[in-house]
């Protein structure tokens, strides 16, 4: 097949990135507010915006491995199905 007739497909991701970003912050808040209930207590805003961060690198980190993840499965979906086109024409 000439350069110009291959056929080139598009994986979009299952990640939107904006509403993970959203849900992050909101997790994080949620976790801040579950430990000064379990704790009475109030952080002060400034370790208040430290733990966020803290704990929004941590999510994004599991992000960030969930995308690896899907690489690498995308990968194990194209080498069975170049697999399998390949039996299956050797069984004809």
């Amino acid at each position: 097949m000439a350069d110009s007739d291959e056929k080139t497909i598009e994986i979009r991701s299952a990640i939107d990135l904006n509403i993970v970003g959203d849900n992050i912050l909101d997790i994080a808040d949620f976790a801040i507010e579950k430990y000064e209930f379990r704790n009475d207590t109030t952080l002060s805003p400034e370790v208040r915006e430290e733990v966020v961060a803290k704990t929004r690198a941590a999510l994004w980190a599991i992000v960030e491995d969930i995308k690896l993840r899907r690489q690498r499965i995308l990968r194990t979906m194209f080498t069975k199905a170049d697999e399998t086109v390949q039996a299956a024409i050797d069984d004809m």
